[in-house]
C-alpha cells in the first residue's frame, strides 16, 4: 500500500522519511516497551539527558520507571554477537524533563544504533547516516564531529586530578579559553600549559581547513593516531553533497565517561541546540558487561516543531 505523505504533518513526514532512509540501508526495527526497572537508570544517570525520571511501584513491587533514554534499553536486551554488527533503528517515546519550567514531556526520538565489530567503514556509514537524517529535516544543517579521544589526550596532560579533568572537559563544552586558563593556574601549572588544548579548541571549519593543523598539533603532542581517525571519519563525506554541511568542533561531545572515539552533533539553521546527537560509546557498554563496541545517533523529534513543510522554520 503507498503511502499518502500529504496527510502527514511534518514530523510525521520527517520520522517516515528516516524510517525508510534506516531500513534502506539494511538497520532493522527495534521495538521497546515505555517501561524498565529504575535501577537501570539510577546506575547510569550520567547518560541521561536529564537526571528526572519518572517511576511507580509494579505490582510485584519492582520501582519501574518511564523510559528517559532508548540507548540504554536497547544495550540492556541485546546481547554479544562476536565477528557480527547488529543494525538497529528504533522510532520510540521517551519520557523526561525539557526544562524546569515546562517539567515532564513526552519526546519522539528516532535513530540508529550499531553494536558489535565497529570498525571505520561502519563509524562512516553512520555519519553519513546522521547527515543524511539532517537534510530530511532541512537542507540549511550543519553536521559537527569531534573525536573525544583526541580531545582527552589534550586534556588528560595537563589535568592532575579527576576534578581538574572534570572541570576543564566542562570548558571544553562551553569553548571558555579563559577558564581553562584560569584552572590551570589555579593549580600550579605552566602559563603555557593550557595552550596546546586551547589551539585545539580554537579549531573549526571544514576538514578540508583544519585537519591539516590538528595533525600537525597532535603530532606534536602524542596524539597522532585519533588524529587519523578523526580524519578518516570525515574523509567519508569527501566529494559528496554534504561535504560543504560537515564541520570540525571540538565542543560536539558527549559525556567522557561513556563515550570514546567520534562524537557528533547536528544542527539545523533557525533552531536553537542541537536536533542530533551521536557518537561511539564502548564505555558504556563495558560499563554494562557488554564487550561489543558501538556507536549510534538520535534524532530529537520535538525539536523539529519549527519546522514548517519544506524545511522552513517559523520567524
Amino acid at each position: 500500500m503507498q503511502i499518502d505523505e500529504r496527510v502527514m504533518d511534518s514530523q510525521e513526514r520527517i520520522g517516515f522519511l528516516l524510517r525508510t532512509l534506516y531500513a534502506g540501508s539494511g538497520y532493522s526495527r527495534y521495538r521497546m516497551g515505555k517501561f524498565e526497572e529504575y535501577d537501570l537508570y539510577s546506575r547510569n544517570k550520567d547518560f541521561l539527558f536529564s537526571e528526572g525520571v519518572i517511576t511507580f511501584t509494579d505490582t510485584n513491587g519492582r520501582l519501574m520507571a518511564l523510559k528517559p533514554d532508548v540507548t540504554l534499553s536497547i544495550v540492556k536486551n541485546t546481547r554479544d554477537k562476536a565477528g557480527e554488527l547488529q543494525k538497529l533503528y528504533y522510532h520510540e517515546n521517551v519520557y523526561r524533563v525539557a526544562s524546569a519550567e515546562d517539567g515532564f514531556r513526552e519526546m519522539t526520538q528516532v535513530g540508529v544504533e550499531c553494536m558489535g565489530d565497529v570498525d571505520g567503514p561502519c563509524v562512516a556509514e553512520v555519519l553519513r547516516l546522521a547527515a543524511e537524517s539532517l537534510r530530511a529535516c532541512s537542507e540549511e544543517y550543519v553536521l559537527e564531529i569531534s573525536h573525544l579521544g583526541l580531545l582527552g589526550a589534550f586534556v588528560d596532560a595537563i589535568a592532575s586530578n579527576e576534578k581538574m579533568r572534570d572541570e576543564l572537559l566542562q570548558c571544553v563544552v562551553e569553548k571558555n579559553l579563559h577558564g581553562i586558563r584560569r584552572i590551570c593556574a589555579a593549580n600550579g601549572k605552566s602559563e603555557n600549559a593550557a595552550e596546546p588544548l586551547c589551539r585545539l579548541l580554537s579549531l573549526y571549519g571544514t576538514p578540508k581547513s583544519v585537519m591539516p593543523k590538528i595533525r600537525a598539533l597532535a603530532e606534536d603532542n602524542g596524539a597522532a593516531e585519533y588524529a587519523e581517525e578523526l580524519s578518516q571519519a570525515a574523509a567519508a563525506f569527501a566529494g559528496s553533497e554534504a561535504e560543504s554541511r560537515i564541520r570540525i568542533d571540538f565542543s560536539a561531545s558527549g559525556d567522557v565517561k561513556y563515550y570514546n572515539g567520534i562524537a557528533f552533533k547536528g544542527f539545523i539553521s533557525g533552531i536553537p541546540g542541537s536536533v542530533l546527537s551521536g557518537g561511539q560509546y564502548d564505555r558504556l557498554m563495558r560499563r554494562m558487561g557488554r564487550k561489543d563496541r558501538a556507536i549510534g545517533f538520535a534524532v530529537f523529534m520535538n525539536m523539529l516543531e519549527r519546522l514548517k513543510e519544506g524545511g522552513r522554520t517559523d520567524d
